[in-house]
């Protein structure tokens, strides 16, 4: 009551004793101040109103180079995408949107070529000698510098895309972000930043470096990341792929482009990029639609053989490599084997329940895509991957046989690649091996090959599981 008093609010003693709430007339000062204003806001409900120009995204044909494969260079995905963003970079017409983010480490993803070129972003300039100057790409702060750099801060690099990815709404200009991270310090250490960017319709790319439990190997449990994938399908209107080829994930990135720049779709993107070098393919005819999809058949099998003795491998990031090794195990032991190569478990499951959806409440029924791809497929399937067993299960009622995964559950470990592989079973020998006990089983294969197999394979039954033993699994 004596609050009401002092602030001159005219509420008799009874009505201020229960605090009840007072409106002024509707010509009063106050009310026609408050109206003014919220006039002056475009009226009582808020709204999103967005003026940004299109952007139109460059024909495939602007990353030729990576369609036509390496020619036998070994390379990885990581260094392909570096290209692709200084290609872009000298768009014409994309060039001067683009934002490249980085917390840290640049050099660790091949960025420092960018330096001398683009320079890093600083209010200030350059100020010091820096200890690389007199290398081919030294560390170099400019004015009018394209990079972020925002130092070892997750939390700031990701403030920077949000506020390039969320500046089309903004100010109405259509930046666009990439923002290259360690892919397991992103999701663990600002997985609310992420969940932020899809609530405000952020746009643009995230680019998960060095991922993979078993890819950036020596390192531990500090950086082997394993379930990012997973976390990113929590994210309604993230669209998360993790390619195998340079062909690949120019095809994503030309496709995310298109999608929120050109078209103007409220999605952003995640993709996981790797350290470890191979020779990358020509990408095969008509693969771009089932490589945005999720899935396309990479290598059909040119093997004539019985209906029941045949595999289907299917491969993902740099697993793809020892998902190819052990095709041709297979083959080697008259196993006729496709290689099917799955750009995103996360948007194959995703359509594929949609699918069901629209058919429970239409009554008309709807196919998902994965399962018209596989439809009619012999034989059994084995998914492979450098993440956990939860990611490529996720599409197991779509797939039409015997379907087995194998997965990266568990921790990291200071191993080799080759031995980590094996660790989890993911190499190329668990992986036919997976195919042979599942041919076993379903009459594609004798017992007594399984066992003939598995000794010159050097199987062994009484190996410890990944899933279980966690970081003590070496431990003497």
């Amino acid at each position: 009551m004596e609050t009401a008093r002092r602030l001159g609010i005219p509420l008799d003693d009874d009505a201020a004793m229960r605090a009840e709430f007072y409106r002024p007339a509707g010509d009063s000062p106050e009310m026609r101040y408050l109206a003014a204003r919220r006039e002056s806001l475009g009226g009582p409900w808020p709204q999103r109103v967005v003026q940004c120009p299109p952007l139109a995204a460059p024909d495939l044909e602007f990353f030729r180079e990576h369609l036509d494969g390496s020619d036998g260079r070994a390379l990885s995905t990581t260094m392909a995408f570096v290209r692709m963003l200084a290609k872009l970079i000298g768009h014409a017409e994309l060039g001067k949107y683009v934002v490249p983010i980085v917390p840290d480490e640049a050099r660790t993803f091949g960025m420092e070529a960018l330096f001398r070129r683009s320079g890093i972003y600083s209010s200030e300039g350059q100020k010091y000698r820096p200890v690389d100057s007199a290398t081919l790409s030294p560390y170099r702060e400019a004015k009018d510098g394209q990079i972020l750099q925002e130092g070892i801060c997750e939390a700031g690099a990701l403030a920077s895309f949000l506020a390039a990815g969320t500046a089309y709404a903004v100010h109405g200009v259509p930046t666009i972000p990439f923002y290259v991270f360690y892919s397991i310090f992103g999701f663990q250490r600002v997985g609310d930043m992420i969940w932020s960017a899809g609530d405000m319709l952020c746009r643009g790319f995230l680019l998960g470096g060095t991922s993979g439990r078993t890819t950036l190997n020596g390192e531990g449990p500090q950086h082997q990341d394993g379930h990012s994938q997973l976390i990113a399908n929590t994210v309604p209107n993230m669209r998360s792929y993790d390619p195998a080829f340079a062909c690949e994930l120019a095809v994503i990135v030309r496709d995310g482009i298109e999608r929120m720049y050109e078209l103007q779709d409220d999605v952003f993107y995640y993709i996981t990029i790797h350290n470890q070098n191979y020779a990358m393919p020509a990408m095969p005819a008509g693969a771009a639609e089932g490589i945005v999809r999720g899935m396309y058949r990479f290598r059909r099998s040119e093997m004539a053989s019985d209906k029941r003795r045949r595999a289907h491998l299917f491969g993902s990031g740099a697993i793809m490599t020892e998902v190819l090794a052990a095709a041709q195990m297979l083959e080697d032991c008259g196993v006729a084997t496709d290689v099917w190569s799955v750009t995103s478990y996360n948007e194959l499951a995703r359509e594929a329940l949609r699918c069901e959806r629209s058919s429970r409440l239409s009554g008309k029924a709807e196919q998902p895509y994965v399962e018209r791809l596989l439809a009619g497929e012999q034989g059994v399937f084995v998914a492979a991957s450098d993440w956990m067993k939860a990611l490529p299960q996720s599409i197991a009622r779509w797939v039409p046989g015997p379907y087995t995964v194998l997965g990266t559950d568990g921790y990291g470990l200071s191993e080799s690649r080759e031995d980590l592989r094996r660790h989890f079973e993911v190499d190329a020998v668990s992986i036919a091996y997976a195919a042979a006990a599942s041919l076993a089983d379903h009459r594609g294969m004798t017992r007594r090959e399984l066992k003939t197999l598995a000794k010159r394979w050097a199987i062994d039954p009484a190996k410890p599981d990944a899933s279980l033993e966690g970081p003590t699994a070496y431990r003497s």
